[in-house]
């Protein structure tokens, strides 16, 4: 087991569970309206930035709203298409304002928050189909949207960073996106919740095994559940895909499948980094306001993804 929780993020999470009906019996537009919430009172109203950019990107099925992010200091000389959270089904731009705030700051990194589509009223692939489109939009656009090369990477925590993978993957051979990073915060990989951690923290850490199971079945619709579209961790053709930034907490149920992901891609010769919070749980990134934690996790991402590219 890891040590002792973070003082701070067990008083949250002490907060979460009082009086709380497991997330797998609510309906998904009460979890929806808590989760809102939950992040007004824990994420704060977020630093300021040096500018913020609300446009709506027009694809096959319809226009995707996206929030630009524009660092403090000089041109971005990176561009992250951000993924949220939430299970395929809940969160949205607005719940992950802080965190996209912080990091832009942060890394130095232009940041354009994607508000996907949600299950259950769109399933797979449609939220799969937004991020992929943004991310080609995003390289196309980057300099006129204020970053200093057309280089981009993808980004994104849980679902969205399950998300952040597939895409990665789905753009290597792409000639027209110049990807270099893939940022992954304890992202889904696994449908079947095979490992170990889905075992030892399925209930009592936030974020449980049941409520997962429910946000798989939601998003998947009976599609299955070892297509590497959905769960990255089956996929096999890993060579030559973007360096990989894989942050996990110590006690979430998604923690071993987000590392053994890493090891996957280690595996094909790509380049990994690797940092777990030991003492947080699932969800805690975006914990801007209410933990220090979530703050050192944001500013470690930054600094890795900070250093200019070589654009050569």
């Amino acid at each position: 087991m890891p040590g002792e929780i973070d003082p701070e993020i067990r008083a949250i999470l002490m907060r979460l569970l009082r009086g709380r009906e497991e997330a797998h019996e609510l309906p998904i537009s009460v979890l929806r309206a808590g989760h809102e919430l939950e992040n007004a009172e824990l994420c704060g109203p977020g630093e300021p930035v040096a500018g913020v950019r609300d446009v709506l990107v027009a694809t096959p099925t319809g226009d995707v709203p996206v929030r630009i992010y524009l660092p403090r200091g000089p041109a971005p000389h990176l561009s992250l298409a951000y993924f949220h959270g939430g299970g395929w089904a809940i969160g949205s731009i607005d719940s992950f304002d802080a965190v996209c705030r912080a990091l832009a700051n942060a890394s130095g990194a232009l940041v354009a928050s994607v508000d996907y589509r949600l299950a259950p009223e769109h399933r797979f692939p449609a939220a799969l189909d937004d991020c992929l489109a943004v991310t080609r939009w995003l390289s196309e656009h980057a300099q006129e949207l204020g970053a200093a090369t057309r280089a981009v990477a993808v980004g994104g925590d849980s679902a969205g960073g399950g998300l952040a993978a597939v895409v990665a993957r789905r753009l290597r051979d792409d000639p027209e996106v110049d990807l270099r990073w893939q940022l992954l915060i304890y992202p889904t990989c696994d449908a079947l919740q095979a490992s170990e951690s889905n075992t030892l923290f399925a209930q009592g850490f936030g974020l449980t095994k049941a409520a997962m199971r429910r946000y798989w079945d939601l998003y998947l619709d009976g599609v299955d559940g070892m297509d590497p579209d959905a769960s990255p961790l089956y996929a096999q053709d890993l060579e030559g895909l973007a360096p990989a930034l894989i942050l996990t907490a110590g006690y979430d149920v998604l923690r071993d499948e987000g590392e053994a992901y890493g090891r996957s891609l280690e595996r094909a010769g790509v380049p990994v980094v690797r940092l777990r919070y030991e003492t947080a749980i699932h969800g805690f990134w975006r914990w801007q306001q209410a933990a220090a934690l979530a703050r050192t996790a944001v500013a470690d991402v930054g600094a890795i993804l900070g250093p200019p590219v070589d654009i050569s």
